[in-house]
């Protein structure tokens, strides 16, 4: 009897778990399977080995052979199709390049310098004038005078000393100059025309037609998502914070001898009115910018014998990120070709078609891990509209509810990723002396302030739109 029982134990035993198995199975055999498909595996690497520390541009170019490799295509296959998907940002590529050698311009004729001179003399005292005049400037440099952060070096380092005396927390001028390079995805000038290009360009390249007044018309609402975070930025960190006194460098700032308008600067005020009226009229920031610099050049603003180095300087300033934005089209066009797309979309649109608002924070944490993975918004948009323009669609979102989680999901690796030249540009003029840290007092303040509000709107207002 006890012979029988046992093998009856067992083999009720044994059905049991064969009854309870396949779903165990099942569950965990399609969790490898998301992981595994060419589109997940190929970002997550990309991710792992730009928070290694790794050229984002190599990375990118990794990560594209590998997924391309498990979607079964063919090293050559990949080459030529990544090649071919160069075109698809290769307008904002080329205005990226000559707006950097506008900038290089604007800089050479020393018109940012006097403005960053006259005002590091002007707010002497008041914290709260020092942070609004850093931060309206900071929006300007990336839209009006798109000069990104070309103008951190000559002016945050004289301040330093005079921070120190009013024993101002540099938590709170890094808050302002990173939030005030954050508006730009809602406003159609200067990189922010560039930024709602390439989201356009994208968009349609992955099936979804939309335009640039589109683009705009949805994303002026993520602006206001920074309000939160730059009023909590000034009242977490006005309190008196103890610097010591350390000399700097001054070079840059003393090399601006004096602070009079001459004729170089009045013109290039003219062919600044200018980009800014041509941008408006061609919605071309890449005719925009050839404007400018032919005002530059032929008013001999910028003398002849040195234009060569102009576009030296320009390409050094904006050309790693218009080639990270060329390779990052080539990947989108190499992920599309693995066919992964598609089956991830299908299986994420099963699991989260039951819930508007689950799919909308899912989407937006997606894109929070690739844009502090990558660090830059421009070269983020190609990776993600992959993804998110078909997974949008089948989850039934509209296109305009679309258009806000890509822009948002690219600005969040602007503010609290490391990688980022909008919190480095910061960290490199308040640390001048050596007293101040890029992780925690520059992106950790900023990811929580900006970020998190960011991440919050974009969910609600993907729900009424």
């Amino acid at each position: 009897m006890t012979r029988r029982f046992s093998c009856t134990a067992v083999s009720l035993s044994g059905t049991s778990l064969h009854q309870a198995g396949p779903p165990l199975h099942s569950k965990r055999g399609e969790i490898m399977s998301i992981f595994l498909n060419p589109v997940v595996f190929s970002v997550i690497l990309m991710c792992i080995l730009c928070l290694c520390k790794l050229n984002v541009m190599f990375s990118l170019i990794i990560a594209c052979f590998v997924g391309g490799l498990m979607g079964g295509m063919s090293v050559s296959d990949i080459s030529s199709t990544m090649l071919a998907g160069f075109s698809n940002n290769a307008e904002a590529a080329l205005a990226y390049i000559l707006l950097g050698t506008f900038a290089s311009c604007l800089a050479y004729t020393g018109l940012a310098d006097i403005f960053a001179k006259r005002v590091a003399q002007a707010i002497r005292g008041s914290k709260l004038k020092l942070f609004l005049l850093i931060l309206i400037f900071s929006i300007i440099s990336q839209t009006i005078i798109p000069i990104h952060t070309a103008y951190i070096p000559i002016l945050i380092p004289p301040m330093l000393a005079m921070m120190n005396e009013m024993k101002m927390d540099r938590r709170l001028m890094a808050g302002a100059l990173v939030s005030g390079m954050m508006p730009y995805v809602g406003i159609p000038i200067g990189y922010g025309l560039i930024f709602m290009g390439i989201v356009k360009d994208n968009m349609c390249a992955n099936g979804l037609t939309v335009t640039v007044q589109q683009v705009y018309s949805v994303n002026w609402m993520l602006m206001l998502t920074f309000i939160p975070g730059i009023i909590y930025i000034w009242f977490r960190y006005r309190k008196p914070r103890e610097y010591k006194n350390v000399d700097v460098d001054l070079s840059a700032y003393n090399a601006v001898e004096s602070t009079k308008l001459e004729l170089r600067h009045w013109i290039s005020i003219i062919a600044v009115l200018v980009v800014t009226a041509v941008e408006f009229k061609t919605q071309s920031l890449a005719v925009a910018a050839l404007a400018g610099l032919v005002i530059m050049f032929f008013s001999g603003a910028v003398k002849w014998k040195d234009i060569e180095e102009r576009f030296n300087d320009g390409i050094r300033m904006m050309g790693s990120i218009a080639f990270i934005m060329l390779v990052a089209g080539g990947f989108g066009m190499v992920m599309r070709a693995t066919g992964g797309v598609n089956a991830l979309v299908e299986r994420s649109a099963s699991a989260l078609s039951s819930s508007h608002l689950l799919a909308a924070t899912v989407i937006t944490l997606i894109g929070l891990v690739v844009t502090m993975g990558i660090g830059t918004s421009f070269g983020t948009i190609p990776v993600i509209a992959v993804l998110f323009v078909p997974l949008c669609t089948k989850l039934g979102f509209s296109p305009a509810a679309t258009i806000l989680m890509i822009s948002s999901a690219a600005a969040l690796g602007d503010a609290g990723s490391p990688a980022s030249d909008a919190t480095l540009g910061p960290t490199c003029g308040l640390n001048a002396d050596g007293q101040h840290d890029h992780i925690w007092d520059t992106c950790v303040p900023t990811f929580g302030a900006l970020n998190i509000p960011l991440m919050i709107g974009t969910i609600i207002i993907a729900q009424f739109i």
